[in-house]
């Protein structure tokens, strides 16, 4: 569960904003899980998939890439570290997404994406990742937010970030705007994202005595 001082830091930085801090309580403490995978590597496999693909679509591909696993009595990782184009083209994988799989294998083997990842500074971490195809600063911030669990990263390129947060504060220099939230701006977004995918067919109603915050349109 999120820590507690987490939770105080992000509704008072939200107090200028009420939809936001409102939205923020409704919520509650967000639960925060481990990463899903064991490396970084094998998460960015699963970002260069899904990329630019509906929540079905890129469904359909992992099945397709977990099921010729299965026939050739290995994992989605040996087949990428394989790389036969013919058979990862055959499961919905672009060409352009399988020179950047191969582009991952390569780092990973390289000693880029090593244990020594986890204790850089975002900053210095996106640089790295960005120097890898098929990986941009978005993945960058992904791969920091949910599997080096860096709690202070803010998505500038999410688009669903950025739309929640300037919807909840009629704002639109989100930057700015995420700045209050510093050293938590990861879980802003993730509260972002939360608020979002739960949003009521009525906004969140605010705190007693509260004025309303006119939200700009766009």
């Amino acid at each position: 569960m999120l820590d507690p001082t987490a939770y105080a830091h992000l509704l008072d930085a939200a107090r200028a904003h009420p939809l936001l801090e409102a939205a923020i309580r409704q919520a509650g403490p967000l639960r925060i899980d481990p990463p899903p995978h064991a490396c970084v590597a094998d998460r960015l496999f699963v970002e260069v998939v899904n990329q630019q693909l509906s929540t079905r679509a890129a469904a359909a591909i992992w099945t397709r890439v977990e099921a010729a696993a299965a026939a050739a009595g290995s994992s989605p990782r040996t087949l990428f570290e394989a790389g036969d184009p013919a058979l990862l083209r055959a499961c919905g994988i672009s060409g352009n997404k399988v020179r950047a799989l191969q582009a991952i294998v390569a780092a990973e083997v390289a000693g880029l994406l090593g244990p020594d990842l986890a204790g850089l500074p975002q900053a210095e971490r996106a640089a790295i990742l960005c120097g890898i195809r098929g990986i941009g600063p978005w993945t960058a911030d992904m791969i920091g937010i949910f599997h080096f669990q860096d709690p202070d990263i803010w998505p500038a390129g999410d688009v669903a970030a950025v739309g929640c947060l300037r919807r909840l504060t009629g704002g639109t220099d989100t930057p700015a705007l995420a700045a209050p939230f510093a050293p938590y701006r990861s879980i802003l977004a993730r509260y972002l994202w939360r608020i979002k995918d739960t949003a009521p067919a009525e906004p969140p109603s605010l705190p007693a005595g509260r004025p309303r915050a006119a939200v700009k349109s766009g």
